[in-house]
């Protein structure tokens, strides 16, 4: 049989399979959408489901690693596409990050100004620097930084992203108030966050 469950913010197909030769419950993960669980024949679909709770950390791992976009030495990635450095004159990281500072600059300055109009949240400050683990902040003053490897992401995160910071510029915190108005101009927010991670 099979049914549909999710892995923290994966969703995946499975297989569930019962064999009387099988005492104990195996489970192997087949690609990036779906894992197949050969089991006794005492095993019922929901033992299945809990055995996939207790192993949710390790299936997890296996589901980004095949997730995982993997990069030839000659590409990069660019607004989520995989394209050849040649054909935009890049040939390191350097060169690659230079390109990404002034497409952010380009992109994400006028992503700005348009949802500023829209939310009527003007930030006081835009800049961008290369970060590993922080994609955008706003502080007390209302600057806005953003890390200029988002323009690696598709647009759709990239809007995300933007729409999410101005509203820390109305709202300092992540509470419920803070939510709402980024799902007013972000209705899909929670599927654009789990398209961005399965980049990560």
């Amino acid at each position: 049989m099979q049914f549909k469950t999710s892995v923290k913010e994966l969703e995946i197909n499975v297989t569930f399979e019962n064999k009387k030769t099988i005492k104990n419950l195996y489970l192997k993960v087949i690609d990036d959408e779906n894992i197949h669980i050969k089991a006794g024949k005492y095993f019922t679909p929901l033992d299945a489901k809990s055995f996939i709770e207790k192993k949710e950390d390790w299936i997890y791992k296996k589901l980004k690693n095949l997730n995982q976009i993997k990069l030839q030495d000659d590409e990069f990635l660019y607004f989520g596409k995989t394209c050849k450095k040649e054909l935009y004159g890049l040939y390191d990281e350097k060169s690659c990050d230079k390109f990404y500072k002034f497409q952010a600059n380009e992109y994400i300055n006028f992503l700005v100004e348009k949802f500023s109009k829209k939310m009527q949240l003007f930030p006081t400050k835009v800049s961008f620097r290369k970060n590993k683990r922080t994609w955008g902040s706003c502080n007390f003053k209302n600057e806005l930084k953003f890390n200029y490897l988002l323009m690696k992401y598709p647009l759709e995160i990239v809007e995300y992203v933007v729409i999410h910071e101005l509203a820390h510029i109305k709202h300092k915190n992540h509470s419920r108030d803070f939510w709402n108005l980024v799902c007013e101009y972000c209705p899909d927010y929670k599927q654009r966050e789990k398209l961005f991670k399965t980049f990560l």
